[in-house]
């Protein structure tokens, strides 16, 4: 853990139905913008084996995210970002987007042991955390395919 504010943030990937593709947790201080980096990454890594069919064609997020420089960085990855811009757009424009991601976290997050860190080391809590995003995702198939 860092310094600052304690406990861990998880960050996460879906795809727009709020299925999990990437999942990670970074330190309570840490800006939300920092995780986003690692995540697209590790997902660009296993789209590159699957197809171009796997490629992220547009990337939806709240204001936080709202930073030059990641836009730039998102541009060069041949994403579109759809992020409200800080203190032009309302939340609301892309409340119709972000509900899903809320869900999800949601989801996660009805798992006890989620709810609060109970684990000392992260890797730990990170298996957790995995087991919890195959379980979401493993739901959310069943009821997808029935």
């Amino acid at each position: 853990m860092g310094r600052g504010k304690p406990g861990s943030k998880l960050h996460v990937l879906s795809d727009r139905r709020g299925l999990l593709l990437v999942v990670g947790i970074s330190t309570g201080n840490v800006h939300d913008s920092q995780g986003l980096k690692p995540m697209i990454d590790g997902h660009m890594r296993h789209a590159f084996e699957k197809g171009p069919k796997r490629r992220i064609g547009k990337l939806y997020a709240d204001k936080a995210y709202d930073i030059p420089e990641l836009r730039r960085w998102l541009a060069r990855q041949r994403i579109k970002p759809r992020i409200a811009r800080k203190g032009i757009e309302p939340d609301d424009r892309l409340g119709r987007h972000r509900w899903v991601i809320e869900r999800t976290l949601a989801w996660l997050t009805g798992y006890r042991r989620l709810t609060l860190r109970y684990e000392r080391h992260p890797a730990n809590y990170l298996a957790f955390l995995g087991l919890a995003a195959a379980l979401v995702c493993h739901k959310r198939l069943i009821r997808l395919t029935t």
